[in-house]
């Protein structure tokens, strides 16, 4: 393992100059590199070296088989199987911070050098069911690489739906991982690649997203983890990156308001019009592939259809969603239709609860003249 190299410091006043030292099993000649004066010291990296990465590192060890199979992914699900009793025996997801992901670090590094093997950049998923990812893609030539590196330290099960696009994010993707890339001509439309990606997608838990926001593997794996422990749909929760309700855009109100009248509040923003989000198999046989195209009223049939929807992850996706002609001002395009998936998501909750949805009116005496009670 690589460890970091201590710096020793000498005079540092010098102004507009700092003197380094070279640790003295090296050559031992002092160097001199400009710097400014009074500048503070960079934070240094924490090193592989904590407990937490230590205990993962022996239980990755112990975990190691004598005989491992063939292929990255037989390797993938016996490093999960294993990741996955860990967590369950220490508790591991009890860590706070990043300690889990410490570990989690740990074990790939424990579980290869028991294989004596080098070790690849994978993040262990907590759990025995397989995980497929599934991107969605229209002129991301410039970030889809990244994404699908991301994706691919998770999973070897990806899905790219690249549609009407005039640009190299085709290529990009082919060139990018192992991923099964489908390209369109014409463009889809809004969500469409997810239906299709669900069609496609074998495994138990898919994850979605998009291929405009980079997210890092680690944030993606509180998603697989909500499914793990009983979620039918786990949600990125994005309350805490919302501006106050007064200056929220039409969008966001109507998130909140269709899970106020789903009588789900709790939930607030979240909903499966965000990435990332993840559905269990049985989520997806309950709300059909066509409907994951309209994710509000997929949103709302999970709620009426009481599969165990909750928020699972927190991952600020309004910063980093990209600008373009379409979804800018409170007026756009995109904003109104996605009103519009609300509204049909309030059909569909109305025309299964009543037109008063969950609130009962309990003052009016209707039958008095006539009306129901």
């Amino acid at each position: 393992m690589r460890q970091q190299q201590a710096m020793l410091v000498d005079n540092p006043a010098v102004r507009g100059r700092q003197i380094r030292m070279q640790p003295p099993e090296e050559s031992g000649k002092a160097t001199v590199s400009a710097a400014p004066a009074r500048k503070k010291p960079a934070r240094k990296k924490r090193a592989y070296g904590s407990a937490a990465y230590r205990l993962g590192f022996r239980l990755g060890r112990k975990d190691a088989p004598p005989n491992p199979p063939d292929g990255a992914r037989g390797l993938r699900r016996l490093l999960n199987r294993g990741w996955s009793a860990r967590v369950k025996e220490r508790g591991l997801t009890g860590y706070p911070g990043g300690r889990y992901h410490e570990a989690a670090a740990g074990y790939v590094r424990g579980f290869f050098a028991g294989m004596n093997r080098p070790a690849p950049n994978w993040v262990p998923l907590p759990t025995e069911r397989t995980v497929a990812v599934i991107v969605s893609a229209k002129n991301e030539g410039r970030t889809i690489a990244a994404v699908l590196k991301e994706a691919s330290r998770l999973t070897d099960e990806i899905y790219v739906i690249v549609n009407g696009s005039i640009d190299n994010t085709f290529r990009k993707a082919r060139a990018a991982s192992r991923a099964i890339v489908l390209s369109y001509p014409q463009a889809l439309g809004h969500d469409v690649g997810r239906s299709v990606g669900a069609k496609l997608a074998q495994a138990d838990i898919l994850l979605f997203t998009d291929g405009d926001i980079p997210i890092p593997a680690k944030k993606l794996v509180p998603f697989v983890h909500g499914i793990e422990k009983g979620l039918d749909v786990a949600l990125n929760n994005v309350q805490p990156y919302l501006r106050r309700f007064g200056r929220q855009d039409s969008v966001t109100i109507m998130k909140q308001f269709l899970n106020s009248a789903l009588g789900r509040p709790d939930l607030k923003a979240s909903s499966l019009t965000a990435i990332p989000h993840a559905l269990s198999r049985r989520a997806v046989e309950t709300l059909g592939l066509e409907l994951l195209s309209v994710p509000p009223k997929a949103h709302a049939l999970a709620v009426l259809q009481k599969l165990r929807v909750g928020k699972a992850g927190q991952v600020n996706v309004i910063r980093g969603n990209k600008r373009r002609k379409l979804n800018r001002g409170r007026r756009s395009p995109v904003a109104s239709m996605i009103v519009g998936d609300h509204l049909e998501a309030l059909k569909l909750a109305g025309d299964q609860l009543g037109e008063r949805l969950v609130y009962p009116d309990v003052m009016r005496k209707r039958h008095y003249i006539g009306g129901d009670s």
